[in-house]
């Protein structure tokens, strides 16, 4: 009988910077089961269920970000105290004193974390000397549980929400573990009524749980991980050494990774969390069926588009203040939303690109009536996704040489006549983006049909259905854990 070498075992649970927790790893999983093994029992019982849900979920941050766990401390103590503060007083300086603290606080470390060496690599290159970049850690989801914390602190302060009376629950919702590193970035007047009552999962809720969980590793792990190993990133490290025709698959093929990526992170995370009885609003709802950039943001990254519009956008003015002031406006935030996502121009240029692309929709629909009908809508759809495609090309390229490289390739050497060998040479990358693009362009109504027939079937085909998702993934998954795209936002 194999002896178990609890050494080997006890590192498991030691943060490896090389190894972070993540939803589709073996023992993250593995992990899980215990967990929920407990959770079963202490969820009827709210002070020590929220304590015991907070405390898993500070280890689960430790497992990604090491002795950074202490940020969420910090966070939580912090906001919490401030909120009660901007609640007691009606003197509204020293309200909006206690919300600048907030806000220095929450964009402090952001900025520290996220910003110093840009920022820094700026001024060196305006006063034209060299710069040695610092060596800084990026905590996982900083960009997430910051702002989710500060949308607290500003409700509060707008008089939408009372502050919690009881620590624990504010901890429990900044730390909530399976949206705190890459969302949805969730709202206390949504979450925090939830962490106060008994959570209770209906049959119809276990067997959803099961499907988005199901769906999420499909598109994760099976998906994502492998057009992104062995095609995307290929083309993305060289795009010189291949043809226009490839390039242009190469950019199709991100389009796809990015989001199987974060819906699939998404999906997981809803999942996860309707296992243990809590409810988190969608945040992917077939972005490229878009027939607009507008209605693109409308249906991508929703927690952080909503965010954006109504702490950023609508603090600024939102188009309340006429036309130049909204395009103005829409500017100022896209390109802060590029800057959210990484500190690089090509982030910047990213998020300036879809600021152009809504200020020139608003435009052109205040001085054309476009007549709505099937027609105009394929267009729309093929335009829009075109346009999207586009941009992901400065999103996901490592400077701006491989966006001269990639676009120069296309528009020069594109060779369609390959496209026969294209297909040969790649029949189970071009299978697998056929197939996800399929699913995601499926009718609504046909998706929901297939989570009817997950929710309606017995436990134990439900367990079998993830069983066997999780046999398939640990079958084609590489050797290293791929972390996901937006653990690094």
């Amino acid at each position: 009988m194999q002896q178990i070498d609890f050494h080997k075992l006890f590192q498991e649970f030691i943060y490896n910077p090389r190894e972070p927790m993540i939803f589709s790893s073996g023992f993250f999983l593995f992990l899980f089961l215990g967990f929920i093994a407990v959770y079963s029992i202490v969820y009827r019982h709210n002070k020590l269920k929220n304590i015991y849900l907070t405390l898993f979920s500070i280890f689960f941050y430790y497992k990604s970000s090491g002795l950074y766990f202490l940020l969420l401390l910090v966070t939580a103590v912090v906001d919490y105290n401030l909120a009660r503060q901007i609640a007691r007083t009606e003197v509204k300086q020293k309200r909006t004193l206690f919300l600048v603290i907030s806000l220095i606080v929450n964009i402090g470390m952001l900025v520290y974390f996220k910003y110093t060496n840009f920022f820094m690599g700026m001024v060196y290159d305006v006063i034209n000397k060299p710069f040695d970049p610092l060596t800084i850690f990026l905590p996982v989801g900083i960009s997430f549980f910051t702002f989710q914390s500060l949308s607290y602190t500003i409700d509060i302060y707008r008089r939408n929400i009372e502050p919690v009376k009881d620590i624990s629950e504010f901890a429990f919702f900044v730390t909530f573990f399976p949206q705190m590193v890459a969302g949805p970035i969730v709202r206390a007047s949504v979450f925090l009524p939830q962490v106060r009552q008994t959570p209770f999962v209906s049959k119809a809720d276990f067997g959803k749980a099961i499907f988005l969980i199901c769906i999420g590793l499909f598109k994760k792990a099976i998906i994502s991980d492998y057009i992104s190993l062995n095609f995307v990133d290929r083309i993305f490290d060289n795009p010189g050494l291949y043809t226009g025709l490839e390039n242009l698959f190469g950019i199709y093929g991100y389009a796809l990774q990015i989001y199987c990526d974060f819906s699939g992170y998404t999906d997981m995370a809803i999942g996860i969390a309707l296992l243990m009885g809590y409810r988190l609003p969608v945040n992917f709802n077939s972005p490229y069926q878009s027939a607009s950039i507008t209605e693109f943001w409308r249906r991508w990254h929703i927690s952080l588009s909503s965010w954006l519009r109504d702490y950023l956008y609508i603090s600024l003015g939102g188009n309340r203040k006429g036309k130049i002031r909204t395009y103005i406006n829409l500017m100022i935030t896209m390109l802060l939303g590029g800057l959210w996502h990484g500190a690089a121009l090509r982030f910047v240029i990213w998020g300036a690109l879809h600021g152009i692309g809504l200020t020139f929709e608003k435009l052109l629909t205040s001085l054309v009536k476009i007549p709505k009908n099937k027609l105009t809508r394929i267009l729309g759809v093929i335009i829009t996704f075109h346009f999207v495609c586009f941009t992901w090309v400065f999103f996901r390229a490592d400077n701006m040489k491989v966006v001269h490289d990639m676009l120069t390739q296309i528009t020069t050497a594109f060779h369609a006549g390959i496209m026969a060998d294209f297909i040969k040479g790649y029949p189970y990358i071009l299978m697998l983006m056929a197939l996800g693009y399929i699913l995601h362009f499926i009718p609504s109504h046909i998706e929901n049909y297939a989570q009817q027939i997950v929710i309606k079937s017995p436990f134990v085909l439900k367990v079998a259905y993830l069983v066997v998702i999780v046999l398939v993934v640990i079958q084609i998954k590489s050797s290293e854990i791929q972390p996901f795209i937006y653990f690094q936002f």
